[in-house]
């Protein structure tokens, strides 16, 4: 019962993290807010394989608290990579439709 409950937990916390649940179907405001509250240094993520790159970028913070969320990042990355595939056509008219998704805007030439 209780190991059915942690993994019932791992899961949902996988889930509600998962790169490209967070950018397919999130709004992509919401999801370029996530990523700006983990401090990502990434200025926007294409939505093709958003998911990966979602989880890229929060690999590519600061170190504050990076430890914890390792792991996670590795096990996500692989769940998104399945996830990005199944969704490819959708993210693929969208990118063309829609381009990036900008975390960072930055006036031109600036």
């Amino acid at each position: 019962m209780i190991k059915k409950a942690v993994a019932s937990g791992v899961i949902s916390l996988v889930l509600t993290g998962c790169g490209t649940v967070s950018t397919v179907l999130q709004d992509e405001a919401d999801a370029a807010k996530g990523l700006r509250k983990q401090k990502t240094y990434c200025q926007s993520i294409p939505r093709v394989y958003s998911g990966l790159a979602y989880d890229f970028c929060v690999l590519n913070a600061p170190a504050d608290h990076m430890g914890f969320l390792v792991p996670v990042a590795l096990l996500d990355m692989t769940l998104s990579g399945i996830l990005d595939t199944v969704v490819l056509p959708y993210t693929v008219y969208r990118q063309v439709a829609d381009g990036d998704i900008i975390i960072y805007w930055r006036p031109a030439g600036g």
